[in-house]
């Protein structure tokens, strides 16, 4: 009787246990959704799984999945997460402020909360203001801050794999590298080319309006220089706020010009077809300010001289023709404006 009564209590323990479970499952709540009320579950691979949110901003649903990071979307807004069979984790955030107030939680959460929270840390120390004009010390500093707040969050979030730890380990160090190599090179440019010295001079550009144009005719006046291309899609990027400053500084003293070193690329190597795109580029996007083109593209004078290799690229010079800023803020930082402001422009 005893032994029938041991392997009975034996079979319910193992019948309460289960068996792993083949999916995960997903839940939350996401404040002031998208019309949309969806969210996308997606990889890389085949796998899509449409979720459906309640009226009140909740979803649940379970998603049989292959152990590996995930994409999802809700409405214009993107994120990451990490799925396995077995897991039961929830998230919750605002499509407002969707990543910063984002947090997960319950089983597997460690991993996607070190994950997210390690992407965001970023901002906090490398701020538009740092990039834009702070010190070699400055930048030093918020390297080992950054360092420090990411060893942080792995004591917080202990339960993550040492793989996992080991690639974003890697993607930290990764993103460190590319901030030292991006401001070595800012600092190099700002060594070589220290405020007040004499700017570089350029003659005789074509101008898109008519005629030509130097760098002595802008004598008298700020020259606020973009140095883009047609085929650079980060310069493209910037053209939306450059008609902003062009708006905001209308009637002040002060130019913007922008330099094209447009010579084939993105064009099959052919100069003539560059230059017809130039033009056509500053006529469909209604191009404001003055739009020059460089004689000679990456290797014209002005250009070598100011060693730019890489674009865009921003220039500000005062009205007696001496640089301010060999590297300035772009139109899309705020800092440009407040550089302007503190110039009395």
């Amino acid at each position: 009787m005893k032994r029938i009564l041991t392997l009975c209590i034996a079979a319910t323990i193992v019948a309460c246990k289960g068996e792993p479970k083949d999916y995960a499952t997903l839940s939350g709540k996401i404040e002031n959704f998208d019309d949309s009320k969806t969210i996308t579950i997606f990889n890389a691979k085949t796998y899509t799984k449409i979720i459906q949110l309640n009226d009140d901003g909740t979803f649940k649903d379970t998603l049989k999945i292959e152990e590996g990071n995930y994409n999802f979307q809700h409405g214009q807004q993107h994120g990451r997460i990490f799925l396995k069979n077995g897991d039961d984790i929830t998230f919750e955030t605002d499509y407002k402020n969707f990543p910063e107030s984002m947090v997960f939680k319950g089983e597997g959460s460690d991993i996607n909360n070190l994950s997210l929270k390690s992407a965001l840390i970023s901002k906090d120390f490398f701020t538009d203001e740092l990039v834009s004009s702070g010190s070699k010390e400055e930048f030093d500093k918020a390297i080992e801050d950054y360092k420090s707040a990411y060893n942080e969050l792995k004591n917080k979030y202990k339960n993550v794999d040492s793989s996992h730890v080991a690639m974003m380990d890697k993607n930290i160090n990764t993103t460190v590298q590319q901030l030292t190599n991006f401001m070595s090179r800012k600092f190099a440019t700002l060594s070589a080319f220290p405020k007040g010295s004499a700017s570089p001079t350029f003659e005789n550009y074509e101008n898109y309006a008519g005629g030509t144009m130097s760098l002595s005719d802008f004598k008298g006046k700020y020259v606020y220089f973009d140095i883009w291309a047609t085929w650079c899609g980060p310069c493209i990027r910037e053209i939306p706020f450059l008609k902003e400053i062009e708006k905001k500084y209308k009637g002040k003293n002060i130019e913007i010009v922008s330099i094209s070193v447009d010579e084939g690329r993105g064009y099959r190597g052919d100069k003539a077809a560059a230059y017809e795109g130039w033009k056509k580029m500053i006529a469909d996007k209604d191009l404001g300010g003055i739009q020059l083109m460089a004689d000679n593209g990456f290797n014209s004078e002005f250009i070598r001289n100011y060693k730019i290799n890489g674009i865009p690229r921003f220039i500000l010079v005062d009205p007696d023709g001496n640089i301010v800023s060999a590297d300035a803020p772009r139109p899309s930082s705020p800092e440009l404006v407040k550089l302007f402001t503190e110039l009395g422009i």
